[in-house]
């Protein structure tokens, strides 16, 4: 049976091309994370990402946050892309990304004792108001 909802840290990759290749690097990560922590997500489940991305100072001021964040998005819903508009799917680790509820994106050089590009993805069980 698996574990009540936890936080769920990962070390993510640093972001390389062609982007479905580090969707796929991203989701084989999360998914190992996932089944060593022994916990399954539900379409019921709410979530808190917090992402952070470490950059060299040359590319902090060319890389637009967001478009990473869709990256690693649809990595968690098994969305890797493919060529044109044929869509190749992994198993979701996240149904759907509506059920995200609080997003925090963040760039950054990296910490000295970091020379990596790499960055720290973060799952977490929503517990803001609920306004039904």
């Amino acid at each position: 049976m698996a574990k009540p909802l936890i936080k769920l840290k990962v070390r993510i990759p640093e972001y390389r091309r062609p982007r479905t290749a580090w969707r796929r690097e991203i989701h084989r990560i999360v998914t190992q994370a996932l089944q060593k922590a022994a916990i399954a997500y539900t379409r019921d489940d709410r979530f808190e990402i917090a992402l952070r991305l470490y950059l060299p100072e040359s590319k902090l001021q060319l890389v637009d946050i967001d478009n990473r964040l869709k990256d690693v998005l649809d990595a968690l819903q098994g969305h890797v892309g493919g060529a044109g508009k044929k869509q190749r799917m992994l198993r979701p680790l996240i149904h759907n990304d509506s059920q995200i509820f609080r997003v925090i994106a963040e760039k950054s050089a990296p910490p000295r004792q970091s020379r990596h590009g790499r960055g720290h993805l973060v799952i977490r069980k929503y517990k803001g108001p609920n306004y039904r």
